[in-house]
């Protein structure tokens, strides 16, 4: 077995590595760099479950970063136990060809119970009082400690948030290269998140200082990994899940479904409202550029489908025949699926008055938010004096107090502007694939389909 890394860095496009990215270019030079034709939805959760298992969404039942649970009646995004994900993962096809390979997982998501020898995934702490404490889960236990002694706690509030930066992946990468020193794994798999923060607050394009400021500093830990990788005898992979499109604005799906009297909406205390999944019927679970639209009674579908389909920047409706074509038939997905223009995003927001808007709307809550929100990654620009602001919430909070973190603004939506979800029309501006070994890259792009298969030829050809 050739012992291998591979290294996720999310955002990554063929047009971004250049002059900006030296040791990702030295890398492509020598082995070789192709485009990923990726799944839709291009997200997280979905690609990375595609990439490990090699089934489409239909196969694996990641049909986005969260949906609707039908069971539960409620909606659920970001949740991390792998038994989430069907399919045989490539740690277990490893094991099965050379009971001797070995896995560590390293942030990559649905780490937990996953079956790899080590893990680590961000997990915060929720205590009693209502604070949210930064952590992370490991396997075996004894990893977290270990890890924290040597690295310090997980930035959590810089993984992701107004502040989210380049610390996170600095972590995620020192812990990878400290597991791949002390424990010598077959094939590590590890997450760098830094280029998506400003892709998605300022857009792709490379004119801003800043976005290339990013992407000298995830080459910086790239290199560093690579060259621990090549030290050790290890071949090197690097994979991207999407690449960022620039937007402009979001498309308010739900709150169209609430006028059309079809989104159920519940009054909690001080004339708060929150969505009511099991009693509308039709909302949408907003994913970036796409949106899983639940219809209760299969009789409305066409005309829900319609009025979706005339909202502005809205570009496709997948119906049951279009889903099957695209690998989107799960029952976990929406009766219906919309497909935002490249330039849109979906909003998750269905009120229809700013003072009815739910407490977490203004807050960093991945998990209470029926859908994903963007917004998250800026604080409100009305707010006077911000840093002094969330540093006083946040002095309350450790001092016990509860204290609601209320810094973002759901009325800013023009502020993002760029977003992912759809494939992107340019696959100069999609995801890649770069390898250390060129005997391994045929001509033409690499499909996301084949990317499990791939990583074991490295290990094993």
């Amino acid at each position: 077995m050739h012992k291998t890394l591979v290294i996720l860095v999310v955002g990554l496009s063929p047009a971004l590595v250049g002059p900006h990215t030296p040791h990702l270019q030295r890398l492509a030079a020598r082995g070789g760099l192709r485009p990923l034709t990726t799944v839709t939805p291009a997200v997280t959760c979905t690609v990375q479950s595609t990439l490990l298992t090699g089934l489409p969404p239909s196969g694996h039942g990641a049909v986005a970063n969260g949906w609707y649970f039908r069971d539960l009646a409620e909606v659920m995004l970001w949740k991390q136990p792998n038994q989430l994900v069907a399919g045989e993962k490539v740690w277990e096809a490893g094991k099965a060809r050379d009971p001797g390979f070995t896995c560590a997982k390293m942030f990559w998501w649905y780490n937990m119970y996953a079956g790899a020898d080590w893990s680590a995934t961000p997990r915060p702490m929720y205590p009693a009082d209502g604070r949210k404490i930064p952590d992370h889960y490991t396997f075996p236990p004894e990893l977290h400690d270990e890890l924290d002694a040597k690295l310090g706690p997980f930035p959590l509030f810089r993984f992701w948030g107004p502040v989210a930066d380049i610390a996170s992946s600095d972590w995620i990468a020192r812990a990878t290269l400290h597991v791949m020193e002390t424990r010598d794994p077959t094939l590590t798999l590890t997450y760098l998140p830094h280029l998506d923060y400003n892709l998605q607050r300022l857009g792709p394009d490379l004119g801003h200082p800043r976005l290339r400021q990013d992407l000298r500093e995830i080459d910086a830990l790239c290199g560093q990994l690579i060259d621990a990788a090549e030290a050790s005898g290890r071949r090197v992979v690097v994979v991207s899940e999407y690449g960022i499109t620039p937007v402009r604005d979001a498309i308010h799906i739900n709150r169209a479904l609430r006028a059309a009297g079809l989104l159920s909406v519940r009054a909690e205390e001080h004339g708060r409202e929150t969505l009511d999944a099991g009693a509308s019927q039709a909302f949408a679970v907003a994913d970036h550029q796409i949106a899983h639209v639940y219809v209760k009674d299969p009789a409305r579908i066409a005309d829900v489908a319609a009025l979706v389909a005339g909202l502005d920047g809205v570009d496709a409706v997948w119906d049951a025949e279009a889903k099957r074509a695209h690998g989107l038939d799960h029952p976990r997905s929406g009766e219906l699926v919309a497909i935002s223009r490249a330039d849109r995003w979906f909003s998750y927001y269905y009120w229809l008055d700013e003072a009815k808007a739910p407490d977490f709307a203004r807050t960093v809550d991945i998990h209470r938010k029926p859908g994903y929100d963007p917004v998250e990654l800026f604080v409100d620009p009305d707010l006077r004096w911000p840093k002094l602001q969330t540093g006083w919430k946040l002095a309350r909070r450790k001092l016990g107090q509860r204290q609601l973190l209320d810094v973002i603004s759901p009325s800013a939506t023009g502020l993002v502007r760029g977003s992912h979800g759809r494939p992107t029309d340019d696959p100069e501006h999609g995801p890649l694939v770069i390898s250390s070994e060129p005997e391994m890259m045929k001509s033409g792009a690499v499909n996301a389909l084949d990317f499990k298969a791939l990583v074991l030829n490295h290990v094993f050809s």
